[in-house]
């Protein structure tokens, strides 16, 4: 790490940044009430209106906002502008699904995303499959923001991008699982409002600084058009319905993502709910749009000098050029990095306190110690929080140093694609008293299949799961209309009889 050029102070600042979000971590823990599950995990009695939106806005902009989107509209165009209305349809999601789950969960102590599928629907079946897709979606989740850890080194560092990659990856992924381990949720819930603010601000010194070096939208879109024209056209009639299907995707999606869920029921009134989604319904326009802003003036000005570098990466090779220029602009630099570092962690450490609750509550004493008490539970947690670390770290180390190297977005719409199964159980189910067990967990589980199935077609084959494939709409998205038929029907079938 003494590689990346931002000279003793850089390295002051980040390395102080760092050591903070240990020391809130320690804050965390002496702020504990109890040894209990819903303490570790929820933060007892929760969170007001200021902590629950930086929390909020720092677990939805991950990672995959900053690097992905940015890489991704590097490699597109301006037709990346899709990722602006599926984070605002999001939101709408949050509006369906918030109000009554916040209800529920606090009158039933809900502590995991299935506790409210165990109250509603009563199937360990269904209970079960529930838990091992978000489990899924979320290892492929934690997996896709350490592998923006690395990314996020790789453009800052003159070390070799393999090495910078693994530096990045082990260290801050040490780090965030010392306070997390710590602290639990108050220490994520914490850290979230320094990450958040500097995310914020981040952003916004990220937009002055990509004008002032690469000059105005306008000298961009008029490069590109020379260079790339495919990348400023309008999309065609396939490349909407794709728009339209990662609006689908993401927008009914990330609104399930089990640390999101979590994050409702950990708000402590409904009028801090209100309030915080009525303020991220525009977060947007100060996030993802900056991205693909980035990324689209990356795809003008720096198109064939990443050398060796992701596209993924990109945000890293255009600070480094800004870097070079100024004392002022190595400043902010430092800054911007930390504000992708804190995209990164505030997003990875909600997945991971997630991942380990579901299988430390929903699994193991859901279904091989139901009698386990409270202490020995939460000890489990973290203790499941550290083998997920090592695992997926060096599992996105491997990976990455073999050569086979997915893009943040593909990540993103593999775990889409299962987590989407789950959205008729949440937000259907919970507005309709109708909706019986067996339909629901028989389209849950034969929508996973459907979805899981398209990985093995051929696009090319001509058969009709290729004309699906290959039709602009995610699988994720035809596997969901199949899963919702069944489940629907199947419950009005049964209520006729």
């Amino acid at each position: 790490m003494n590689a990346i050029p931002f000279g003793t102070g850089g390295l002051v600042f980040i390395g102080l940044y760092l050591l903070s979000l240990v020391w809130i971590g320690w804050l965390g823990r002496q702020a504990r009430e109890e040894n209990s599950m819903r303490d570790h995990f929820l933060g007892g009695k929760g969170v007001g209106f200021f902590v629950l939106l930086l929390t909020l806005y720092a677990t939805q902009y991950s990672g995959n906002t900053i690097l992905g989107f940015s890489g991704k509209a590097y490699r597109s165009g301006f037709s990346w502008l899709a990722s602006v209305h599926f984070m605002s349809a999001i939101v709408v999601t949050y509006l369906i699904l918030a109000p009554k789950l916040f209800t529920l969960a606090k009158k039933h102590i809900f502590i995991t995303p299935t506790d409210f599928l165990a109250h509603r629907f009563q199937h360990r079946g269904l209970n079960l499959l529930a838990t091992l897709i978000m489990v899924a979606a979320l290892l492929n989740f934690y997996l896709a923001q350490l592998t923006a850890m690395g990314r996020a080194v790789e453009g800052l560092t003159t070390l070799p991008p393999d090495v910078a990659f693994a530096w990045g990856v082990a260290v801050l992924a040490a780090i965030m699982l010392l306070y997390e381990t710590l602290g639990g949720f108050r220490a994520v819930a914490w850290t979230d409002v320094i990450q958040g603010g500097i995310l914020a601000v981040g952003f916004l010194v990220l937009l002055g600084l990509i004008f002032a070096e690469y000059g105005s939208l306008e000298v961009t879109t008029r490069k590109l058009a020379e260079i790339a024209p495919a990348k400023v056209l309008p999309p065609k009639a396939a490349e909407a319905r794709n728009w339209l299907s990662y609006i689908l995707l993401l927008g009914v999606g990330a609104a399930l993502y089990p640390q999101a869920i979590q994050r409702i029921y950990a708000a402590r009134s409904a009028k801090a709910l209100r309030r915080s989604m009525a303020v991220m319904a525009f977060m947007p326009l100060t996030t993802a749009l900056i991205a693909v802003l980035a990324g689209v003036t990356a795809a003008a000005h720096l198109a064939g000098k990443l050398d060796g570098v992701s596209s993924d990466g990109v945000i890293g090779v255009m600070m480094r050029q800004v870097q070079e220029q100024s004392a002022f602009g190595h400043g902010l630099v430092v800054l911007i990095f930390a504000a992708v570092l804190g995209a990164i962690m505030s997003t990875a450490d909600s997945c991971l306190l997630s991942l380990s609750s579901m299988v430390t509550k929903d699994l193991y004493a859901g279904f091989v110690k139901p009698d386990a008490s409270q202490e020995s539970l939460t000890s489990l947690g973290k203790w499941i929080s550290t083998i997920i670390v090592i695992l997926l770290a060096s599992f996105a180390i491997y990976m990455n140093s073999s050569g086979v190297k997915f893009t943040l977005v593909e990540l993103l719409e593999m775990k889409f694609d299962m987590l989407l199964q789950i959205a008729p159980a949440f937000l259907i189910g919970i507005h309709w008293k109708g909706m019986r067990s067996g339909p629901v967990f028989a389209g849950m589980l034969i929508g996973l299949l459907f979805a899981l199935s398209f990985f093995w077609v051929d696009d090319k084959s001509g058969t009709f799961m290729a004309s699906l494939k290959t039709s602009g709409f995610h699988p994720g998205i035809w596997a969901l209309a199949l899963n919702t038929v069944i489940a629907v029907g199947g419950s009005l079938v049964m209520k006729g009889k």
